[in-house]
């Protein structure tokens, strides 16, 4: 049988990123569910990105070229040059389980109110080997709650949507004479997919939901670590505030939890970037804003502000009980993404 059109079509954002790019495509062509298109969106790259995937033959691969407008830009970009029924997102530095495809096409098929599917994640290092740990997200009964405080998808590379959902989130608008359509919010350069995901819960009635199986490989990038935190908090606030207006009530239920998580993600990644001062800070804040994910998630705030605490000690000290402790955060909690 002749496919005319790809089930799936796959949209990799590409910026300066010639170390990871080829693992990352190559992770795509060997997935065991072959009907797919690859939409490698080069966003102004300047080293060597480009040539390398320009260097695949196969004819599944479509690059676009553009001036550099950020995540949420190419990733517009692919959705508009996109075919399939599904829209999957990997990031050009991640790269995926050969069945990631088949898994989520089952997932679809067998539950048509899906909209948004997911899967686990499992942590690697700049050199692609694994760091034990992962993200083990809340996989059903998915609300527009989890989605606010807890964000189950995790990561960029681990959802894939809907066209039909696409259709009633898009809005149109006039660049450079042409009328496109624009999905994630370009204004944004960071949390702009915490925006949109919950922006698809509150605004339609489409579920979400996830696959318990790592299907996605996240890089950990230690720069990326130690970026500005209070930068990265400020983005996420932005972010979630934009959808307030029409949500009052959501909103002055849930805002202080979701605050108080997102403060306790943060101070993780304070801690893996040994940043022990400000992981004790953020820990604290969370706690304060909202107690209630101590009550919720005992163990995975403990541990957290023991980790905090523990990032204080020599590395040849502290390293050691902080994988110790991720291992055990990541085996007892349920929802492991923030």
């Amino acid at each position: 049988m002749t496919i005319s059109k790809p089930v799936f079509s796959v949209v990799m954002p590409m910026y300066n990123v010639e170390k990871y790019i080829h693992q990352a495509i190559s992770s795509v062509l060997a997935q065991s569910y072959q009907h797919f298109e690859l939409l490698c969106i080069d966003d102004g790259s300047s080293d060597g990105t480009l040539a390398i995937a320009q260097s695949f033959s196969d004819h599944r691969i479509r690059i676009v070229q553009q001036k550099n407008r950020g995540l949420s830009g190419a990733r517009n970009t692919g959705i508009n040059h996109a075919s399939g029924l599904y829209v999957a997102f990997l990031d050009s530095d991640d790269y995926w389980h050969s069945d990631k495809l088949r898994s989520h096409f089952e997932h679809f098929r067998t539950n048509p109110n899906l909209g948004v599917s997911y899967s686990a994640s499992a942590f690697v290092d700049e050199a692609g080997q694994s760091m034990g740990i992962g993200q083990n997200p809340k996989t059903d009964q998915v609300s527009a709650q989890d989605i606010f405080c807890r964000n189950p998808i995790g990561n960029g590379s681990a959802a894939v949507i809907r066209r039909s959902v696409l259709m009633q989130t898009g809005q149109g608008e006039f660049k450079g004479g042409d009328w496109v359509m624009s999905y994630f919010d370009e204004t944004m350069r960071q949390s702009e997919d915490v925006e949109f995901w919950l922006r698809i819960a509150l605004t339609t009635h489409w579920t979400f939901g996830g696959i318990a199986k790592p299907l996605t490989f996240y890089r950990v990038n230690a720069n990326g670590l130690s970026a500005n935190l209070d930068n990265q908090f400020n983005a996420w606030r932005y972010a979630v505030e934009k959808n307030r207006v029409n949500f009052p009530d959501f909103y002055n239920r849930w805002h202080r939890l979701a605050a108080a998580y997102q403060k306790r993600y943060l101070a993780r990644r304070a801690i893996r970037s040994g940043n022990g001062m400000a992981a004790l800070k953020l820990i604290n804040s969370a706690l304060w804003t909202d107690p209630r994910i101590l009550r919720d998630e005992p163990s995975r705030t403990l541990i957290t502000y023991g980790c905090a605490l523990l990032c204080l000690l020599p590395n040849s000290l502290y390293e050691p009980m902080e994988r110790f402790a991720m291992r055990v955060a990541g085996r007892r909690s349920r929802i492991a993404t923030q």
